[in-house]
């Protein structure tokens, strides 16, 4: 039986189904492909110079090369429960990244119409954050500053690109490999927060929320 043949209601839901789960497909897809990409970045050893600098990655690169050689012979083998396995973790999480937005009348509804009545983030406030955060150290990386606000039941569903963006709305200049403990990642540096103009009094909101 064709599709034509079904109800024209039901063949529109196969179709959404369908267009849901290729979407999701891709996301995750680029999400794996990303992290993976950063977390080889990461083994560089930037005390080093020259080919020794590279070996981090390089033997990284080799370990994924290794595993994706071993889960290839693994699907060759025809270990059913784990291919049903592996497929119905794929579907279950490239399904669940396209979730839609309840609706208005639900809690999660009516928390997101809350949350777009208040009013920005006081600038003050956020460098004062980033500034805590930072300590002594030259910055502090965008994903430090999402852990510290999830951690206080801010930011919920966030990622460091949404902290960027609001970083960015305020004027706060975000450098794209900061180096703090020899790590280089997204950051603001304390230089930066240094070099703010003055905010004008108009711009200025004291009943801000403080989070970023």
């Amino acid at each position: 039986m064709n599709a034509a043949c079904l109800p024209r209601a039901v063949s529109r839901r196969i179709l959404c189904g369908a267009d849901r789960l290729a979407r999701g497909s891709t996301l995750l897809a680029r999400r794996i492909a990303a992290c993976l990409a950063e977390w080889v970045a990461r083994g560089r050893r930037h005390d080093l110079a020259g080919w020794r600098a590279a070996l981090g990655p390089l033997l990284r690169l080799a370990l994924l090369t290794g595993l994706g050689w071993l889960v290839w012979r693994l699907l060759q083998a025809r270990i059913w429960w784990l291919t049903w396995s592996l497929a119905a973790l794929w579907v279950g999480t490239a399904w669940a990244l396209t979730r839609e937005p309840k609706d208005e009348g639900t809690a999660e509804g009516k928390q997101g119409e809350a949350e777009e009545g208040e009013p920005g983030p006081d600038r003050d406030d956020v460098v004062a954050l980033l500034r805590a955060l930072a300590g002594d150290r030259p910055g502090v990386h965008l994903s430090t500053v999402l852990g510290h606000l999830q951690e206080h039941g801010q930011a919920a569903g966030w990622r460091v690109t949404d902290v960027r963006l609001r970083l960015e709305a305020l004027g706060i200049a975000v450098e794209p490999k900061l180096k703090v403990g020899r790590v280089p990642k997204r950051g603001v540096a304390v230089t930066a927060l240094d070099a703010l103009p003055p905010l004008d009094d108009h711009e200025e909101s004291p009943d801000a929320s403080p989070a970023v």
